[in-house]
């Protein structure tokens, strides 16, 4: 993931049918972060926000257009069929979903749980650095495989060679290279169009985004259609965490910076909200602008949105200083505050006041909830 490093000072200073099903037990879990450390200036997977301001609707330079965060997990051992999948779209609350093939086969001589999807599609359900991963979602759609950081360390796997994939049938496939995958005892995926050949069983899994949807309601839902054999799995995240303890004194690092910057201006706030949306921002100053828009500083603000929250902070003088971290983070957490961003149910809207854009809502969601599992 994209990790905080401890600076001396802000930017201001600077795998018969039945044998093959997968796995479905108690370890099938959505894994929050990966372990991939990104140093900054790191390239955002999408465009410079700019708040007050809407944001175009697919996202420059990437190949993927958002970030869905999974709140359910499905998985039905014979798979779910067409009939189902689009019951399950039209429950109440549902606004995302995306199935996947797949079996327990063997790479080599191992045997592992193995996903047949759409590379562009379901990129989207991965962890942002692993959806950021262009040259791995291009290995997995010339017909690569691409495997879990601990499968492909205990095969001792190398990218670009050839493996023996066996399933219903047999293929030799290239492995194309490794990343957190986003759900545990998910060992690989292939692209879909291997599903025929390894024998995968179409629709066997299934996630589920229903951010607004209550988890009892939705499970309940879900049972109705998936039927009683199918393992439903909640993934929805425990709330971020809060911070509301403050020194006094001047945040030495941007770490401290976005947690004092919470405590003392948006009491309530996480301060790994402020963290995503530095870094997606401007990889915490490292790309301060102007944008093509205009927006300026280490949050990206357009001048006339920072004329309304700009702040001068922590014992600066003069007036705020839109180029300043020490005045930026904490005007960023008094505009996130006065749209809702101190209370839970608050928060989306919050960002979404931030930059008019719902990928951008789940792409600072996505990253803070991997500050919240390294960092909380």
């Amino acid at each position: 993931m994209r990790r905080l490093l401890r600076r001396a000072a802000p930017a201001c200073a600077a795998i018969p049918r039945t044998a093959r099903t997968l796995a479905a037990g108690g370890a099938v879990s959505m894994l929050v972060a990966g372990t991939t450390a990104m140093l900054p200036p790191a390239p955002a997977a999408q465009p410079a926000a700019t708040p007050g301001r809407a944001a175009a609707a697919t996202p420059e330079g990437s190949s993927y257009h958002r970030i869905f965060l999974p709140d359910l997990l499905v998985i039905e051992p014979t798979g779910l069929g067409a009939r189902q999948l689009k019951k399950l779209a039209r429950i109440s609350g549902v606004g995302n979903l995306i199935a996947a093939d797949g079996a327990a086969i063997k790479i080599g001589r191992h045997r592992v749980n193995v996903l047949g999807v759409d590379p562009q599609q379901f990129r989207s359900w991965t962890p942002l650095a692993t959806a950021s991963d262009q040259r791995l979602w291009t290995a997995l759609a010339r017909g690569h495989f691409v495997a879990s950081k601990a499968l492909a360390k205990r095969l001792r796997l190398h990218p670009g060679t050839r493996y023996r994939v066996t399933g219903g049938g047999q293929q030799d496939l290239i492995f194309g290279g490794s990343a957190p995958l986003g759900v545990s005892g998910i060992g690989a995926l292939v692209s879909s169009r291997a599903t025929p050949r390894l024998g995968l069983i179409p629709g066997v899994l299934a996630l589920i985004s229903a951010p607004g949807a209550s988890m009892a309601g939705l499970t309940r839902a879900v049972r109705a259609v998936a039927g009683h054999r199918a393992t439903i799995v909640s993934l929805r995240r425990e709330q971020l965490p809060v911070d509301r303890s403050t020194s006094g004194g001047r945040p030495g690092s941007y770490l401290e910076l976005f947690k004092a910057s919470a405590a003392r201006y948006c009491p309530g706030l996480s301060w790994t909200v402020l963290a995503a949306i530095g870094q997606i921002e401007s990889g915490d100053g490292a790309n301060p602008g102007p944008s093509s828009a205009g927006a300026l500083g280490p949050m990206q603000f357009l001048p006339s949105t920072w004329q309304v929250y700009g702040i001068s902070a922590f014992g600066q003088t003069g007036p705020p200083d839109i180029m300043n971290a020490y005045d930026a983070v904490p005007s960023a957490a008094r505009l996130l505050c006065a749209n809702g961003g101190r209370t839970a149910a608050g928060l989306r809207g919050a960002i979404f006041a931030y930059n008019h854009a719902t990928w951008y809502v789940n792409e600072v969601l996505a990253l803070a909830q991997e500050y919240a599992r390294d960092y909380g």
